[in-house]
């Protein structure tokens, strides 16, 4: 399965380039922190070997032993995976759920960290999301050129148009999603073209395809907005790069149409899954488009800047998006943030990760539908827009799945599928 050369392949893979990155800072953890920070390094490094080690050799996943505000709920985790094994053992690296065991090696890798001060807040994945942004210039340039033209005569643009560009900018934010920080079709890592001119082209790689819902449901929540309310969106993230730029422009699109009035951002409180959202790399981005020498970039900017100082933009990090948890039991384990996204009239899901942890990451029969996979998870209207990199899918017509596996039989890990769907919730 694609779970295995995850496993296997793949998470190694990711641990030998953490290990690397912490090899070649050696020198500026040196100049900032003298002995003790060459002394965390090292420590820091053979932690992260050790690990390596248990994931390829098939090891129990073990508790973890640090004291982050988190562990205890890890632990808890691992206990329940424990009962699940129906007394066949500890769950090991190759015999526990995918989703569980590679959450929790980013876990782990954020102990290595964590526990090792003075190096404590160093982010192993900073330079490659920073590296991608910047490869990734052309396209971005493009979106906010287009969007600030876009600008000039919004207030002009009849029903039609505003669901047009709506349904457009959408499409961009899906295809942000394409191959983690990356949108040309795995030739390189990052966004080169511009995103607009691929749209059309595209459209029929959208297996399911609920914009028209979207546009109605934004629509009625202008309309019956009272004195005093709001009408707000929350956009659950995923990658930085090129995909978070892709997000920040359709959340400035929310409000300058009105659809919005307010548009919270969910990112994650720690490194995660190399290119996640921290709230260090969404402030990173706004300053690097602010203070870019490209007139409408900068434009871009210092109006995301400005949304944030009013409050009509909220960056949150809450730890449950960084727990192994399914987003069905967010009620139980973290009923605050449940709460919290109770008060949302949309939200947007980015990304295959956030898919998994809404269908519980499940081998489901294609055609279930998709209210059903998310298992009582409606705090509010939800769509995820995602591209396809696991095998999991639910919510296609019948023979859909079938027909594309006949001729592609990878159609469901390479990105190369994407998917807005909608669930309106209770």
């Amino acid at each position: 399965s694609f779970a295995y050369f995850t496993i296997k392949d793949r998470l190694p893979q990711i641990l030998t380039r953490v290990i690397d990155t912490l090899h070649r800072h050696k020198n500026e953890f040196f100049e900032e922190h003298g002995e003790k920070g060459v002394e965390a390094e090292k420590r820091a490094i053979s932690f992260l070997s050790k690990l390596r080690n248990e994931l390829q050799t098939d090891k129990p996943v073990t508790p973890l032993e640090d004291e982050l505000p988190d562990a205890a709920l890890w632990n808890q985790y691992l206990d329940y995976q424990r009962n699940l094994s129906n007394g066949n053992g500890e769950p090991s690296w190759f015999q526990s759920p995918w989703l569980f065991v590679e959450c929790y090696m980013y876990r782990r890798i954020h102990a290595a960290l964590a526990q090792n001060p003075p190096i404590d807040n160093f982010d192993v994945f900073k330079e490659g999301k920073a590296q991608n942004f910047f490869e990734s210039q052309e396209a971005v340039i493009a979106l906010c050129t287009y969007f600030q033209e876009l600008l000039k005569n919004i207030k002009d643009l009849d029903e039609k148009q505003l669901q047009e560009e709506l349904f457009k900018l959408l499409q961009v934010s899906l295809w942000g999603n394409k191959c983690d920080l990356s949108f040309s079709a795995g030739e390189d890592s990052s966004q080169k073209s511009s995103p607009l001119q691929s749209l059309e082209n595209l459209v029929p790689y959208i297996l399911v395809n609920d914009m028209e819902k979207l546009w109605s449901l934004l629509v009625n929540a202008k309309k019956n907005r009272t004195e005093g309310s709001n009408v707000r969106v929350d956009i659950i993230l995923d990658n930085a790069g090129f995909e978070l730029v892709s997000d920040l422009v359709l959340a400035d699109f929310l409000l300058s149409s009105k659809l919005a009035d307010k548009v919270y951002f969910h990112g994650k409180s720690i490194p995660w899954y190399v290119s996640d959202t921290t709230k260090h790399d969404f402030n990173w981005t706004v300053k690097q488009l602010q203070s870019a020498n490209h007139m409408w970039m900068s434009r871009c900017g210092i109006n995301w800047e400005g949304n944030l100082k009013k409050g009509v933009w909220v960056f949150c990090d809450h730890m449950f998006w960084t727990l192994p948890h399914d987003f069905s039991s967010m009620g139980g384990v973290a009923p605050d943030l449940y709460a919290e996204l109770q008060m949302s009239n949309l939200l947007l899901f980015k990304g295959d990760l956030n898919y998994r942890k809404l269908t519980g990451d499940r081998k489901w029969e294609f055609t279930v539908p998709f209210h059903q996979a998310l298992n009582k998870f409606h705090p509010a209207p939800l769509c995820s827009l995602r591209t396809l990199k696991s095998d999991t899918q639910v919510g296609l017509k019948p023979g859909q799945g079938e027909q594309i596996q006949a001729s592609e039989p990878e159609w469901m890990v390479t990105g190369k599928y994407g998917i807005v769907q909608f669930d309106a919730g209770l």
